[in-house]
């Protein structure tokens, strides 16, 4: 058996019902929602709705707020930078490269966790006090910015 020869067991996959795509389809006009009435709009019974009773989402207190200006940062730890032992330099795009932060990730923090034993130059933009000192004591450097 060969891997082209492989297909799903008769009848474990069925096709998506396209509605609303002509009479021919049976599915047509109304799309099965019928004529009129609450489901028939497009917003329906939308998320949230508990049959006319006061929602949770608006039962509940509200606490706190967002800061839409908060900036993220994808964290490593000194002991996974002392792993790369092919590397002088380690620089957010290498991290992104070699799949050690997401490749959304724009900014990086360095923590503290695990040890590092050999000198390399970091380049990323935080790093915490306990990380700077292990990577600075095995002779290497923090570049922030």
């Amino acid at each position: 058996m060969r891997i082209e020869d492989l297909k799903p067991a008769a009848g474990s996959r069925k096709r998506r019902r396209r509605v609303g795509r002509g009479p021919g389809s049976g599915h047509g006009k109304t799309a099965g929602r019928g004529h009129k009435g609450q489901m028939a709009r497009s917003n329906g019974k939308g998320p949230g709705f508990e049959g006319g009773q006061m929602p949770l989402i608006r039962r509940v207190p509200k606490r706190g707020f967002t800061n839409i200006f908060r900036e993220p940062y994808a964290v490593v730890n000194v002991g996974t930078l002392g792993a790369l032992t092919d590397l002088e330099t380690i620089t957010v795009d290498l991290l992104r490269e070699r799949g050690l932060v997401r490749k959304s990730a724009t900014r990086v923090k360095v923590l503290g966790e695990g040890e590092i034993t050999r000198a390399v130059k970091v380049q990323v933009q935080a790093a915490s006090t306990s990380a700077r000192a292990k990577i600075e004591a095995a002779g290497g450097t923090v570049d922030l910015g």
